[in-house]
C-alpha cells in the first residue's frame, strides 16, 4: 500500500462517488478507479458497495477507513512537530564566549528585545571555538584577537583599555599614571581560568621589562576581596573596574589595550535569529564604546 493510494480511497470514502471524488483529486475518473481496483486486489476484499452512480463502504471498507484516518492524523502530527523543531532551531542561537563578560548585560537586553530567541552559550578558548565554528558545532564566538583564518569571518568589537589596579592604601594609589616597571617587584593577582588573558598580561609585563610574579589566581568575584586587604596588584579591562567599582590608575609607558573580537563562519547561511545576535552585538559594543575606553 502507498500513501497516494490511501488517500484515494479516503476521498472515495467520504464523497462516496468516484466522479466527484476525482474532480476534487484533480485526477481522471478512470486513473481513480484502476487504483482502488489495485488496493482492493493488494487486500484481497471489496472495499466499497456499488449502487448504481453511489458508493459505500463495505465492512473491510470500513475497518481500513478507520486506520487510514489514523495514519494521516499521525503524519499530520508528525509534520507539525516537526516544524515546530525547525522552528525552535531556527530560533535557538549557540554562541561561545571566551570569558563571561562579553555577554554581560548586554544579553539580557537581547532577550528584552527578543523574547523568542533562544541562546545556548558556552565557555572555549579561542583556537576551540574556532574549530567549533569550522565543525558547525556553534554558530557565533566571541573572544580576544582578530584572526587570519580565511573561513572564518571577524568582526573587532572593542580595543578596550587595560588599567593598573591598586588597593586603595597602596604608595602610588593617588597617583594618575604609572609606569608598569614600577610594580615589577609587587605580588600581582590573576584571573583563574582565563588562559587567553592570563597570557595577554604576561605578553604586557614582558614588554615592560619583567615577568609578573603572581602570588593569587581568583575569578572576577573575588577580585575585590583580594584587593581591599592590599594583596597585590592587578591589570583589568577598565569596564571590570568599574563594574565592580576598583580603583585603577592609568599605565603611563604601554597604554595596553585588549581586543575583542566577533566570530563566524564565512560562508554559512545565519538563521534570521543568529543574524540579529551577531548585528545586535556590534551595534551593543558601538553604542556603549566610552564603557571600554579611558576616556
Amino acid at each position: 500500500m502507498e500513501l497516494l493510494q490511501l488517500k484515494y480511497f479516503q476521498t472515495v470514502a467520504y464523497t462516496e462517488h468516484m466522479s466527484r471524488a476525482a474532480k476534487q483529486l484533480h485526477i481522471t475518473q478512470p486513473s481513480l478507479s484502476l487504483t482502488i481496483k489495485r488496493l482492493e486486489d493488494e487486500l484481497g476484499t471489496e472495499l466499497f458497495i456499488r449502487r448504481g452512480r453511489n458508493i459505500q463502504l463495505s465492512a473491510s471498507g470500513q475497518i481500513l477507513l478507520k486506520h487510514v484516518n489514523r495514519i494521516f492524523i499521525e503524519l499530520d502530527n508528525a509534520e507539525r512537530e516537526i516544524q515546530a523543531q525547525e522552528q525552535l532551531q531556527a530560533n535557538t542561537i549557540r554562541i561561545s564566549i571566551s570569558n563571561p563578560r562579553f555577554l554581560s548585560r548586554l544579553i539580557t537586553q537581547y532577550i528584552g528585545r527578543y523574547p523568542d530567541a533562544k541562546v545556548h552559550q558556552g565557555i572555549k578558548m579561542r583556537n576551540e571555538m574556532i574549530a567549533s565554528l569550522k565543525q558547525g558545532d556553534i554558530d557565533l564566538g566571541i573572544a580576544s584577537r582578530h584572526t587570519e583564518d580565511e573561513e572564518i569571518e571577524s568582526h573587532l568589537l572593542i580595543d578596550e583599555d587595560i588599567v593598573l589596579v591598586l588597593p586603595v592604601n597602596h604608595r602610588y594609589a593617588n597617583e594618575q599614571e604609572l609606569s608598569l616597571s614600577e610594580v615589577a617587584q609587587e605580588p600581582f593577582i590573576s584571573l583563574a581560568d582565563n588562559r587567553e588573558y592570563s597570557e595577554f598580561i604576561r605578553e604586557i609585563c614582558e614588554r615592560a621589562g619583567f615577568v609578573p610574579n603572581s602570588i593569587f589566581e581568583v575569578d572576577s568575584y573575588l577580585l575585590t576581596e583580594i584587593i581591599s586587604v592590599n594583596q597585590g596588584v592587578v591589570l583589568m579591562p577598565i569596564s571590570v573596574c568599574r563594574q565592580f567599582n576598583l580603583h585603577y590608575i592609568r599605565i603611563a609607558d604601554v597604554s595596553p589595550t585588549y581586543s575583542v573580537s566577533l566570530f563566524w563562519l564565512k560562508n554559512k547561511v545565519l538563521s534570521a535569529s543568529t543574524e540579529s545576535l551577531r548585528d545586535f552585538i556590534i551595534d551593543y559594543y558601538k553604542k556603549h564604546h566610552q564603557m571600554f575606553k579611558l576616556s
